[in-house]
Order: structure tokens, then C-alpha cells, then sequence
């Protein structure tokens, strides 16, 4: 059974940085695409940054230069650093995973995914 738990949201100031990680269990990080999403309130959940099985990452084009998505296939994680946080980051961010080999915007988009943690929140 897979399992992905996220972990490290909070609350932060403007231009704060915060780091997430995804721990997911019944797999492992190297042999499936990765992604993170977040849902802002009252708005569609929308895909933030995506590693893919061969290391090509994708970036949504408003954290692109602020936030930089990586894996530990050691320690079988998924993190996300986020530097100069702005209040529109503000959302539920979700670790989301897939066997498939997604291919340009699919990369980003929810509906290629089929296996999701839980979420943590942040707060800018």
C-alpha cells in the first residue's frame, strides 16, 4: 500500500523560506515521477514543481527562480525548498507521485497522478 506523508508547512513571514518534505512508503522516489501541488483557498489545486523519472524538474512559472524541487533516493524523499515566500503561495501543498512518464504540462497537471499524501499547510 502506498503512503505519502508530507511535513515541514507553518506559518511565515513574506520573503521567509520554508522547506517540505514527502516521505512516501510502498515506494520509491527514484522509479516514479514526483510532483508537489498546492491548493490556494477557494481555488483549483495547481501543480507547483515535478521531478520526473530521469531527473527533468518542472516549475509553474510564478515559483520558477524562488523554489527548487529535489529528491534523496538515499533516504527516499521528496523535498521542496521555498525561498522568498509571498502571501499568493499561500495554499495546502500536497506530495503526489506516478509511475507514468508524464511529458511537457502533464508534468503539472493533477490528473496524471494517481497517488497523493495528505497535505501540510502554509501560511505567508
Amino acid at each position: 500500500q502506498v503512503q505519502l506523508v508530507e511535513s515541514g508547512g507553518g506559518s511565515v513571514q513574506t520573503g521567509g523560506s520554508l522547506r517540505l518534505s514527502c516521505a512516501p512508503s510502498g515506494l520509491s522516489v527514484s522509479d516514479f515521477s514526483m510532483a508537489w501541488f498546492r491548493q490556494p483557498p477557494g481555488k483549483e489545486r495547481e501543480g507547483v514543481a515535478a521531478i520526473r523519472r530521469d531527473d527533468l524538474t518542472a516549475y509553474t512559472d510564478s515559483v520558477r527562480g524562488r523554489f527548487t524541487i529535489s529528491r534523496n533516493n538515499a533516504k527516499n524523499t521528496l523535498s521542496l525548498r521555498m525561498n522568498s515566500l509571498k502571501p499568493e503561495d499561500t495554499g495546502m501543498y500536497y506530495c503526489a507521485a506516478t509511475s507514468c512518464y508524464p511529458v511537457g504540462s502533464a508534468l503539472l497537471e493533477p490528473s496524471g497522478y494517481n497517488f497523493w499524501g495528505q497535505g501540510t499547510q502554509v501560511t505567508v
